[in-house]
Order: structure tokens, then C-alpha cells, then sequence
């Protein structure tokens, strides 16, 4: 049956395979937890075991940590949709999951860096003229010129690219194209040229933009490496390559664009989650007020 949901969620749904890979850990978990209460069928399961399975994703247990309150919604949400599933195929008779709702957490504010930071980050890419340090640039200055999620930097192929924009492929199948900056250009036609026929030439002839020292395909995991070394060379503590986007998002709102307008070069579905990023920015101008304007102290 979770078989079943999984593959309804990936072929109906059209839910990323980041986002289908934490559905399945979520929902194994929540079948581990049923065993463990003696349920063995769809119909056998009570509210009760939904609220404990709740209960233990929010204050730990002999197994697992506890998660904190927007990944404990996200398992909530999958163990609700798999019951839902459940009933409209005719395996269960009803929904226990129906009134339990996910837990709601503080909205915690994306973390931005500044732009004196971002060009830091960008500066310390590695030693000038290395076929690797071209590549480090050229990824830096992609993620941060234009929002890129980390996977859909390194799921680009050299087709995407075109003088100046980018074709990004997101969650859910949806394609956006993204304006690319002069520095971003200027960093991608140095690497294209310079460094990435010396590292495809190691390889079997990959079309993939970004390449590991092998020639093959720089992974996920490859490209936060890049981010970490360069982050730590800048003396820049807790950078991540979503920190990037937020701060892409951010310097946006605070050079006047217009929310609808990021929330395109975001590929969020919803503008609701573009929204969160304003708030960044009423703070900013709520300090700067505070500074400036003399009625604003007491």
C-alpha cells in the first residue's frame, strides 16, 4: 500500500524525488511505528495511534531524535495523505488521520547573508586559474545570481544555458527561466571555455554543466563541498547553498523588486511562500526607522 501511495504521489502528484524520498522515510517510520503497536492493517489503525505516532515525532523516542515542527508537519501531512489513499482505494473503511492536524512552529525567518558577504564567498573560490576554482566560481555566482536550489544547479546541462538567462527545472516538474547577471555570465563563459573541456575530458561526455574532477557529474553533495570550503576560507560560519537563495530573494526586496516578480525567479507555486521573505525586509527597514528618524526613540 505505501508502494501504491509513493508511486500515486510521483506520477499524479508530480512531487520531486527530494521530496518523495522524505515522504518515504516519514511513512516507513509510521509503518515501524503501527508494527510496534500491534497494527497490522489499514483498518486496524485508531486515532490514538496517529496522535501517538505525533507525540513521537515532536518529543523523540527510543529510535529517532525528535524532529523539529516543520519536518514533524511534513511526516503528519504524508501519514495523512497515505489514510486518505487508504480510504478512497477501499482498504481501510475510514480515516483516522482525518482531525489530526501537524503541529505549528515559530515562522522563523530565512537566514540571509549580506552582499559584502556573498562577494567574499564568491572571492574565496579557490586558487585563480585552476580548471576546479573556474567551476567553484561559476557555481557560486549561478547560485547566488539567480536562486538556484542546489539540485537544480547540478541537474543543469549545457543546453540550459544561453547568453543571458538559464533554464532551471524545480519541484514538481516546473521549469522557469532565470535572467543571468554579468558576473554570473562572465563566471559560466570562463569556466565553459577554460576549465570545462580539461575536466570533460576525464570523463565519457557528460552533457551536465558542473563537473567533478572525474568528468563526470558534480553531485549534490560535490557542490556543498565547494560551498563549505569556500564558506570557510571567507570566515563565513553556517552558510548553505539555501542560504544563498534566501539571500538572492532578499537583496531582491531590498533593491525594490516586486514580490510576484521573485516569486517567478523562485518557482514558488505560491506567492504565500514568497511572502515570507518581505518580512526580512520590514525588519530591516523597522531598524533602519529606528536609527534614523528622530521621533522614532523615546
Amino acid at each position: 500500500m505505501l508502494s501504491s501511495y509513493l508511486a500515486h504521489l510521483a506520477v499524479e502528484r508530480g512531487l520531486a524525488a527530494n521530496t518523495l524520498a522524505s515522504y518515504r522515510r516519514d511513512l516507513r517510520r509510521y509503518v515501524d511505528h503501527l508494527t510496534g503497536r500491534g497494527r497490522h492493517t489499514f483498518g486496524e489503525v485508531a486515532e490514538d495511534d496517529v496522535l501517538a505516532f505525533l507525540a513521537a515525532l515532536c518529543e523523540g523516542d527510543e529510535a529517532h531524535q525528535a524532529l523539529a515542527a516543520g519536518s514533524a508537519a511534513r511526516a503528519v501531512s504524508a501519514v495523512r495523505g497515505l489514510h486518505r489513499f487508504a480510504l478512497r482505494e477501499g482498504v481501510a473503511g475510514h480515516d483516522p488521520a482525518h482531525e489530526v492536524r501537524p503541529p505549528r512552529g515559530l515562522r522563523r525567518l530565512p537566514k540571509a547573508i549580506s552582499v559584502d558577504e556573498a562577494e567574499r564567498l564568491i572571492a574565496a573560490a579557490g586558487p585563480d586559474g585552476a580548471p576546479l576554482t573556474l567551476r567553484n566560481r561559476a557555481l557560486l555566482e549561478l547560485l547566488y545570481g539567480t536562486g538556484a536550489r542546489i539540485s537544480e544547479a547540478v541537474g543543469l546541462v549545457v543546453d540550459d544555458l544561453e547568453p543571458e538567462q538559464v533554464l532551471l527545472r524545480g519541484k514538481g516538474g516546473r521549469s522557469r527561466i532565470v535572467p543571468l547577471g554579468r558576473y554570473a555570465r562572465k563566471a559560466l563563459d570562463a569556466y565553459l571555455v577554460r576549465a570545462r573541456p580539461v575536466l570533460s575530458a576525464h570523463g565519457r561526455g557528460t552533457p551536465a554543466v558542473f563537473l567533478n574532477a572525474r568528468g563526470g557529474r558534480l553531485t549534490r553533495q560535490g557542490a556543498w563541498e565547494v560551498l563549505q570550503a569556500a564558506a570557510e576560507r571567507a570566515g563565513l560560519a553556517g552558510v548553505s547553498p539555501h542560504m544563498l537563495r534566501h539571500s538572492f530573494a532578499t537583496h531582491l526586496l531590498d533593491g525594490g523588486a516586486d514580490v510576484r516578480v521573485v516569486q517567478e525567479l523562485l518557482g514558488h507555486a505560491s506567492v504565500t511562500t514568497t511572502q515570507v521573505y518581505t518580512l526580512v525586509t520590514v525588519d530591516k527597514l523597522r531598524e533602519v526607522y529606528a536609527a534614523a528618524h528622530p521621533r522614532a526613540r523615546p
